[in-house]
């Protein structure tokens, strides 16, 4: 099995580690390969930077399946290009936000969300609303780090762990999901710490959410409706100005 996760930015600075973590979460006989973009935002922390991503991440996704990629991860809880790439591959494209509110669903009657700034809370609301999961969400918080600082796990892990706190007391938040792909070798820590202090409950790392969803899909053969999306309609579409 060949997975290709696209980073929807154009630093590499998580590459090796992204690389690492997913090889880790996924079966032994599983390829892993990760790129970043050519051109769009250093990361994404607001519609505008989710905007500028999507058209190079959508010529990654399409060059993966040329290359005989099984299925495209687009690594941003905001699942950036992930729609529009569904519409024009004919494998199993993943988002980890989506995928993550899914699990978090399951496992509990409500959920909440801890991101990094203020300026996604509103990209969330949205998602889950796309995902028709919106009436579990408790609650979304941030712990005001930048996505390219998440590198800071001791500053990283007491700010999630202060925020996990106030969503479960405060928000009655039943399950907790990690809110940025880049909170990477945190989520088993902070949920035995929770455990350990009277609150068990599960915190889900999206991308170990996405990458097990998009192994399921690749085994049992399935991909995205053609019904839900729609091969788009063939016509002139200029890219650049070049």
């Amino acid at each position: 099995m060949k997975i290709k996760v696209i980073m929807p930015i154009v630093s590499d600075i998580f590459n090796e580690e992204i690389k690492e973590e997913v090889k880790y979460y996924a079966s032994e006989n599983t390829e892993v390969a990760v790129c970043n973009l050519d051109y769009g935002p250093a990361s994404i922390e607001s519609e505008y930077d989710e905007a500028l991503s999507i058209p190079d991440f959508l010529e990654k996704a399409k060059e993966a399946e040329e290359a005989g990629y099984q299925g495209v991860i687009s690594d941003c809880l905001a699942d950036p290009g992930v729609k529009a790439a569904r519409e024009i591959l004919d494998i199993p494209v993943v988002g980890p936000g989506e995928t993550a509110m899914y699990y978090a669903c399951s496992l509990g009657s409500s959920f909440s969300i801890v991101t990094v700034l203020p300026n996604v809370i509103s990209m969330l609301e949205n998602l889950s609303k796309t995902a028709g999961v919106d009436g579990k969400l408790a609650s979304i918080r941030s712990v005001n780090i930048p996505v390219l600082e998440v590198h800071d796990k001791v500053r990283l892990k007491k700010a999630l762990y202060d925020e996990m706190i106030k969503a479960i007391e405060q928000d009655h938040a039943h399950t907790i999901v990690l809110g940025c792909t880049g909170f990477m070798g945190v989520a088993f820590e902070l949920q035995e710490r929770l455990k350990e202090n009277g609150y068990d409950v599960p915190v889900i790392d999206p991308m170990f959410a996405a990458t097990k969803m998009l192994e399921s899909l690749i085994t049992m053969k399935v991909k995205q409706s053609r019904l839900t999306y729609m091969t788009p309609p063939s016509k002139q579409r200029v890219k650049s100005r070049d």
